[in-house]
């Protein structure tokens, strides 16, 4: 994905200017420039502007930038695109990576999101409630546990058309899935983007494929020793 969390977390923790409550997540604006050299200051951009960089940045997965991109946009302006679907999902990018799951359920609960846009939010929305449980058991979710938890935490309809999904790969993806990482089990981001347009998963779900392959092999090892 990109993103240095231990950074993010470490801005979040840092002192700076307040932004408007409950707008964007809550980072200090960088003394590292968040627009190319010679652009203008994000005082001066247009709506427009804004939600084509937040576009740029959510797709790119570069969300260290785009996390500060969005903490230094003024107010009059935030408020101009918060809710424009571009920025919000952004944002709710923003905060998935920042472990800000609260913010994200918010995000995902209280704005209807187009059907382009499901995919990635339901990724995030259940990968998050994945996570929490995953930190409350102290151990990796297994199969069942997991279908507890879809059970426990039911999509919104504002991500979601009410039709049943399958939480099963199919099997040539999931055989594409392990021919990839026999021969690398730590793809960059280029390789994880070519996989999932050979897969149609999203780059996301290719990133969490492999980081679960690589807990259960040392967890497999670990149990061999």
């Amino acid at each position: 994905m990109g993103a240095n969390l231990a950074g993010l977390q470490a801005l979040q923790a840092a002192t700076g200017a307040a932004a408007p409550p409950g707008l964007f997540p809550q980072i200090p604006t960088a003394s590292i420039p968040v627009l190319n050299p010679g652009s203008p200051t994000t005082s001066n951009l247009t709506a427009e502007q804004i939600i084509q960089t937040c576009d740029q940045l959510e797709k790119a997965d570069d969300v260290d930038r785009l996390a500060r991109f969005l903490y230094s946009l003024p107010p009059s302006l935030a408020q101009e695109v918060v809710s424009n679907e571009v920025v919000l999902k952004a944002r709710a990018l923003v905060c998935f990576h920042m472990g800000d799951f609260r913010q994200l359920y918010s995000i995902l609960e209280n704005h209807k999101f187009t059907q382009g846009s499901h995919q990635k939010m339901q990724y995030m929305w259940q990968e998050a409630h994945y996570r929490e449980a995953e930190k409350q058991r102290g151990r990796p979710l297994g199969p069942v546990d997991k279908y507890r938890v879809r059970k426990k935490y039911p999509m919104p309809r504002t991500i979601w058309d009410g039709e049943q999904k399958t939480h099963c790969f199919k099997e040539r993806t999931r055989s594409l899935l392990r021919e990839w990482y026999l021969k690398d089990p730590y793809p960059n981001p280029s390789k994880k983007k070519e996989l999932a347009n050979a897969t149609g998963l999203t780059a996301m779900q290719v990133g969490n494929w492999f980081k679960n392959r690589r807990q259960r092999d040392r967890a497999a090892a670990a149990k061999n020793k």
